[in-house]
């Protein structure tokens, strides 16, 4: 089976759970903290592992103890981690303050995150039997190029999720096989004001004709949008839930998605394969404890239908 890349950031998440979100000066109480492993790489890795897909990770740890927990965890959740590198200093931590709906508010710090080279990821990486790499925007944003770059020209399917959000050099579009967005990363990277299906064709519209080959534009509780250089169009809806923790719903189904991708599923049905699998995740606390598997994405659907 050939494998998908994630190349990206590992982080603990440090998790904190409160009835609502703190003013600013004002001190207030967390009914529970957790360290659960996070970081959007190591999320959208072990989201695709679960849902089936043969998943390696490359990135960096710290020589903290963090680091030993976040390797082996994803380790447990069958994701590949000969590519994950110890770095001096610590770990990439996130500082998550998640209120009673289910919203969250993220702090990161890179940590190993940002000490990730160009020049690791050259001698890492093997694009041989790797269908697909998988980038967010984490690590050092020259990397991230570089890795892009890379991959494409070894004739590898790059699918990237910019995110935290930022502008895209032009040049990018064309080496892309899928940009993955939501609304507010969309807004940031065409200047459409992205809030509903009609505005996210019209972002996804202003992609393609800079040279990506696709685009999914996330649109929370009312599902996502997905347009093709080639003239394809879906608009899939949400699946309705209630939400106790969103922290890490878009990297289920970024994984999911990229997972399905390799099972050869026409793009509407790896749409609500992902769509599903970031439903589940949603009713469940933490990042990667959220994340369902592949039987369980499954039997969702056929409930469903």
């Amino acid at each position: 089976m050939q494998k998908l890349l994630v190349i990206g950031s590992v982080n603990m998440d440090v998790v904190s759970n409160v009835k609502q979100f703190p003013l600013p000066g004002e001190t207030i109480h967390s009914s529970c903290t957790k360290f659960v492993p996070g970081g959007k790489g190591a999320n959208q890795a072990v989201a695709a592992a679960r849902a089936g897909a043969a998943c390696a990770m490359a990135g960096a740890v710290g020589l903290d103890p963090f680091g030993d927990t976040l390797v082996d965890s994803l380790t447990e959740k069958g994701v590949q981690t000969e590519s994950v590198l110890r770095k001096e200093g610590t770990s990439g931590i996130a500082l998550i303050t998640v209120n009673e709906e289910g919203e969250n508010n993220i702090i990161l710090s890179a940590g190993a995150n940002g000490k990730v080279s160009e020049e690791d990821i050259a001698s890492l990486v093997q694009w041989e039997g790797t269908y697909a790499a998988l980038l967010q925007n984490e690590i050092p944003w020259e990397t991230t190029v570089a890795a892009i770059r890379s991959a494409n020209a070894q004739g590898v399917r790059v699918f990237l999720n910019p995110a935290p959000a930022r502008e895209l050099p032009d040049d990018l579009f064309p080496l892309l096989d899928t940009l993955i967005v939501n609304e507010t990363e969309a807004a940031v990277i065409t200047g459409v004001k992205v809030s509903d299906t009609a505005t996210a064709e019209a972002a996804a519209a202003w992609a393609l004709a800079k040279g990506a080959a696709s685009i999914i534009v996330t649109l929370g509780e009312q599902g996502c949008f997905f347009a093709s250089a080639a003239g394809a169009r879906a608009a899939v809806p949400a699946f309705r839930v209630k939400p106790v923790d969103t922290t890490a719903a878009g990297d289920t189904f970024i994984g999911a998605y990229a997972a399905a991708c390799a099972d050869g599923l026409a793009k509407e049905e790896a749409l609500r394969f992902a769509a599903a699998a970031a439903a589940i995740a949603v009713t469940r606390p933490g990042a990667q404890s959220s994340i369902p598997d592949k039987a369980e994405i499954e039997a969702f659907l056929v409930s469903q239908s």
